[in-house]
């Protein structure tokens, strides 16, 4: 079977598409659809932020895509960071085949991440691939034997997040905002709050195995 897998450059999830690669025989990577100019029985399109057209879709047999929520709620941008903000610690992730409207194919794959609620921004895009991963070779172990299902019930969608998400509110609690502090990125997007006009700008960090318990000068 021809399989490829499609990415966005120079973004997180390059290194998971890697080891997907690595972990299915003969897979292709591509970081570009124009780029993709044969036809594959099967494409797995993962964190891909462009629009991609009938024309490539019809040119492969299945067009794949991972999506971090029960379909049809939370279709749209950062579905799994707007539900960690909302305190959910159950995630849905849903693995479907691409149509030309936005997150409503049918889908094939549903299993839910559970997470304990202390997860910072690197470790939830790490369960995030992992997840990826799993749904992509489950459904290489069950294929051909699987029977796609509609989508049905209510729909939602989330919008697209920017670094302006990140900003704090100082007259609330840490605890009352913990889940925000969860996705910032430390680097892309760090939180943040203003104080007399003033911006300041907060990074947050789980203090790691090897350092806890210990002495030390100060």
């Amino acid at each position: 079977m021809k399989i490829a897998i499609l990415t966005a450059p120079n973004q997180w999830f390059i290194p998971y598409a890697e080891q997907l690669a690595e972990k299915i025989p003969y897979a292709k990577l591509y970081f570009d659809s124009t780029e993709m100019v044969e036809s594959f029985e099967l494409v797995f399109i993962l964190s891909y932020h462009k629009i991609l057209d009938r024309t490539f879709l019809d040119k492969h047999k299945y067009n794949l895509v991972v999506h971090a929520s029960a379909l049809p709620k939370g279709k749209g941008w950062s579905p799994m960071f707007w539900q960690v903000l909302e305190g959910k610690r159950e995630i849905v992730f849903s693995l479907f085949n691409a149509s030309s409207a936005v997150d409503s194919g049918e889908i094939y794959l549903q299993e839910t991440l559970h997470l304990s609620g202390l997860e910072l921004y690197e470790e939830l895009r790490q369960k995030q691939a992992e997840m990826c991963q799993k749904l992509c070779l489950e459904f290489l172990e069950k294929f051909p034997h699987l029977s796609p299902k509609a989508q049905s019930g209510e729909e939602s969608f989330y919008p697209k997040r920017s670094p302006k998400d990140s900003e704090l509110n100082p007259a609330k609690s840490l605890d009352e905002q913990f889940n925000l502090l969860r996705i910032v990125s430390n680097e892309e997007f760090p939180a943040f709050f203003y104080k007399d006009g003033k911006k300041f700008i907060l990074k947050i960090y789980a203090e790691s195995a090897s350092s806890a318990g210990g002495g030390g000068n100060f």
